[in-house]
């Protein structure tokens, strides 16, 4: 006769104890939610937004897991189907990432609507991204300013949602729009990361330093958990 017991739990879905991020989700019913999206956007997509790409790809999977948003780039003057730009590989693996695999793409409008959050390498990016789609005005920033804006986050501010999710970048988002205005703003050379290409060796090691020295505030941000 047929079995009234329920099916069995697929293992897929038991927590691991290296994957905080995916403890928490799966204290949550919703299990299944979709993680989060995020865009990194500089202007070739070589030097830069790569850079960003890989490291926060890293240091999210390391805290989150299976459950760690993904985290994709492109340039609003792309060299399309390029690979990384050899100097600023040089710096990523310095600092732990790979390039491999990497390819350039264009920025596009479907781009920046399909994500949750927008991190840009200057403000004049950001501009760029709510010209070509106004309704991010709501979740692009520079990548600095956003680290800014959000480093002294408390996670008690945030809904109970298991990090990685779509949930809580949105709400992180709306953390940080929220600071807008109530600090005083970095200024433009501050919220800026300095353009490597074609340049001397010290401007790679500069873009990675300003990358790195903003980087612990923007993943503390996206893993940050309530209590």
């Amino acid at each position: 006769m047929p079995s009234d017991d329920p099916p069995p739990v697929s293992s897929r879905w038991l927590p691991r104890a290296r994957a905080p991020c995916e403890l928490a989700a799966h204290r949550r019913l919703t299990a299944v939610d979709e993680t989060g999206q995020i865009l990194i956007v500089c202007t070739g997509n070589i030097c830069r937004s790569p850079f960003i790409e890989r490291l926060l790809t890293a240091e999210l999977r390391a805290r989150c897991g299976d459950r760690a948003p993904s985290v994709r780039s492109a340039g609003t003057g792309a060299l399309a189907g390029q690979a990384m730009d050899e100097r600023a590989a040089d710096q990523l693996i310095r600092a732990g990432g790979s390039p491999d695999g990497f390819l350039a793409r264009q920025l596009t409008p479907e781009l920046i609507a399909a994500a949750d959050l927008v991190l840009t390498a200057t403000r004049t990016h950001r501009g760029e991204v709510a010209i070509m789609h106004p309704k991010a005005l709501r979740y692009v920033f520079t990548f600095r300013d956003f680290a800014d804006l959000l480093a002294q986050l408390d996670p008690s501010s945030l809904p109970d949602a298991g990090p990685g999710s779509t949930e809580h970048l949105q709400s992180v988002v709306a953390a940080a729009a929220a600071r807008r205005g109530a600090q005083p703003p970095l200024s433009s050379a501050d919220a800026d990361i300095v353009d490597p290409f074609r340049r001397e060796d010290e401007v790679f090691v500069q873009m990675s330093q300003q990358v790195l020295a903003s980087m612990p505030a923007v993943v503390d941000a996206l893993t940050s958990q309530s209590r």
